[in-house]
């Protein structure tokens, strides 16, 4: 039966997980000094069992040659030789990925993480010599791994199927051709599928990342790990490179990202509730558009028109850090901006981060959770939420076991809970929280395919891009949630902070430019405060802003690492916003009346933003050149402090 090569291809495979889970029960082993307080058993199951599917993807990858030669539906491949020159590739490619786990045993306590695509920059400018010293030193005092490996490797060898000396060869009857070619086209999706870790839509290829939902402190990440995954998905991400514009002193007396406590206020514990809206660009909120096309524009959001009129905070020149939903979070959340690569998409996924969550959660013993009504670890939310502080995480699931709910029948089809029902659920868990509390609502509805539910179809004007009958839905959702919200004991002690991930599907002129595809609204509301109240028309904010501001407005008496400004009361400090640009490799850096163009060496251009809102004239060649001086070095400060906090794993105040 072993040598059928369906089942000899299923067995090799179920061989190489066992192999896997040797080398995480080895890993455990070698450092149970790290996980020995406070990892008990059925926790450690729960984190090899979240471990098969960081496996997965990893020996997909590496077998990937393997599965096409057992699968291709050749009838002359059923031979000898064919199946000994497979058991060498089997043998080779699966010791390799299985020294690469044993070797982090040993490195992953100099590091605390996994080891990723970038240890091969770590080590470029090391000699041979230098590394065989290195290596051979290793090996002596680490015999027994050697041992081991060696081992595996011969496991692997005799446990192969297969065994090429009993292979006979098959003739071509038609019987053989359909079977095999069933065999891999029906492989093709499923390999597909196992390697992005879902099969859903709503599923983002899993990656490093990911692992934070399945642990409770950072560490235990790698256990959940396994190497080659972890060096796979970070091979094509440009690693963080530390600049080197000016002395480490320099750049600090410019700009630092240290917060320290700045009055003697007493801390004033109000409940923090940040709401991030899928896709909402200014471009479509009526009340920064007042001018638009003659008066003419409405936009198609009433209700937050008039919060913003009747009592909030907002600002003309609000910007995005980023274009996509987990570049949104980092920025929102934990004031930490996207530069080059998502955040989260790269090895400094696993340095220890801090967050509205974490400072309020741990310091204050504020109640934190996240709510976001897709499928609980959709789009990397959960892992973000663990790996930032969020004590608690409800999502689909949560809803689903709801009494008062409907489950999936409130399911949009594609993505997630509608926004209307999920928001009143929001409400709802509020209400049964110990104050104070902190969380955040990521919506959902505003998002392609862009449809409301069925009883709405004829309620929302359409508008000319088909995102807008969402945001109008969605703002009727956010309407009817203050109302719930409005009646509950903890709303006049919380301030409310309401912005976008990202924006989406602009029109306009103004909005098509690359400062216009950042322009997001930041919307601060707070009930009891009728001073929280105004419309700033002159500092430039941006989302990593939200933060800071908050810790202040709670007169927040720790220190703490933030790359924003407090937007209410720093007005010494004129604010600026900085982003990425995709399209031209470059970033983007707003100050005072200017935006300039970076591509990291030089600055390619200039626009004066405010007077030249479709970026018409490159003004480089005649702006002040003291102004573009001053610019630039504030901009290569923020990246250069950015960067080496990154490559460090400095993004916290460490004890």
């Amino acid at each position: 039966m072993l040598d059928s090569p369906v089942v000899a291809l299923v067995w090799n495979l179920l061989v190489v997980y066992c192999a896997y889970t040797l080398c995480r029960a080895i890993f455990l082993a070698l450092n149970w000094s790290l996980y020995a307080g406070t990892l008990t058993p059925t926790h450690a199951m729960e984190l090899f069992g979240a471990g098969l599917l960081f496996d997965t993807p990893a020996i997909l990858y590496t077998n990937a040659v393997i599965i096409l030669m057992f699968l291709l539906p050749l009838h002359w491949k059923e031979c000898t030789g064919y199946y000994r020159v497979a058991r060498w590739i089997y043998v080779v490619v699966n010791s390799i990925a299985i020294y690469m786990n044993l070797m982090d045993c040993v490195y992953f306590p100099f590091t605390g993480k996994r080891t990723t695509a970038s240890v091969f920059a770590e080590f470029s400018n090391e000699s041979t010599g230098e590394m065989l010293k290195i290596f051979g030193g290793q090996f002596l005092s680490h015999w027994y791994l050697v041992l081991l490996a060696a081992l595996v490797t011969w496991a692997f060898w005799k446990l192969f199927r297969p065994q090429p000396e009993r292979v006979k060869r098959t003739s071509a009857t038609s019987r053989y051709y359909l079977l095999r070619t069933l065999a891999l086209f029906a492989a093709i999706p499923l390999c597909i599928g196992a390697i992005r870790g879902g099969f859903t839509k709503a599923t983002r290829p899993i990656t490093i990342s990911n692992a934070n939902q399945y642990v409770n402190r950072p560490a235990e990440t790698g256990i959940v790990l396994n190497t080659p995954f972890s060096i796979f998905r970070t091979l094509k991400k440009t690693p963080f490179i530390v600049p080197n514009y000016m002395s480490d002193d320099e750049a600090l007396a410019i700009y630092t990202p240290l917060h320290q406590p700045k009055d003697s206020v007493g801390f004033m514990p109000r409940n923090v509730v940040v709401i991030i809206l899928e896709s909402y660009s200014k471009q479509h909120i009526g009340f920064y558009n007042k001018t638009l096309r003659d008066g003419t524009y409405k936009g198609f959001t009433p209700f937050l028109d008039s919060l913003i009129t009747a009592g909030a905070m907002t600002f003309r020149y609000s910007y995005a850090n980023g274009r996509k939903s987990i570049e949104g979070m980092p920025s929102v959340l934990s004031s930490l901006p996207n530069f080059v690569e998502p955040l989260f998409l790269t090895p400094a996924s696993l340095n220890a981060m801090s967050g509205l969550a974490r400072e309020l959660g741990e310091k204050k013993g504020y109640t934190t959770a996240f709510f976001h009504g897709a499928q609980n670890g959709s789009m990397g939310f959960q892992a973000f939420a663990r790996a930032t502080g969020f004590q608690r995480y409800y999502g689909r699931t949560e809803y689903n076991a709801a009494p008062n709910h409907d489950g999936d029948k409130d399911f949009d089809g594609t993505w997630a809970i509608w926004d209307e029902e999920f928001f009143q659920f929001f409400a709802e868990q509020m209400g049964t929280m110990h104050e104070p509390f902190m969380t955040a609502l990521f919506s959902a509805s505003s998002h392609d395919p862009f449809v409301v539910p069925e009883k709405y179809q004829d309620r929302f004007p359409k508008g000319e891009r088909p995102l807008q009958q969402c945001v109008a839905y969605t703002d009727y959702a956010l309407q009817r949630f203050f109302n719930t919200a409005s009646h509950q004991p903890w709303f006049k002690n919380t301030l409310f902070v309401i912005t976008a991930d990202h924006v989406s599907q602009q029109i306009d002129p103004f909005y098509c430019t690359s400062l216009g595809n950042y322009c997001v609204p930041i919307i601060m509301y707070a009930p009891s405060d009728p001073s929280l109240h105004g419309y700033d028309e002159e500092r430039v904010v941006e989302q990593i802003d939200i933060m800071p501001t908050v810790l202040s407005y709670l007169h927040y008496d720790k220190p703490y690492i933030a790359f924003g400004h407090d937007m209410l009361n720093d007005l010494s400090d004129e604010g600026f916003a900085i982003h990425w640009l995709p399209e031209a490799d470059a970033y983007e850096f707003v100050m005072g009346d200017y935006a300039l163009q970076f591509d990291g060496k030089e600055v390619t251009a200039a626009y004066a933003f405010r007077t030249d809102s479709t970026f018409s004239h490159n003004v480089l060649g005649t702006m002040p050149p003291a102004t573009r001086i001053r610019m630039e070095r504030h901009m290569k400060s923020i990246i250069q402090q950015y960067m080496k906090r990154m490559t460090t794993d400095n993004l916290i105040i460490k004890p």
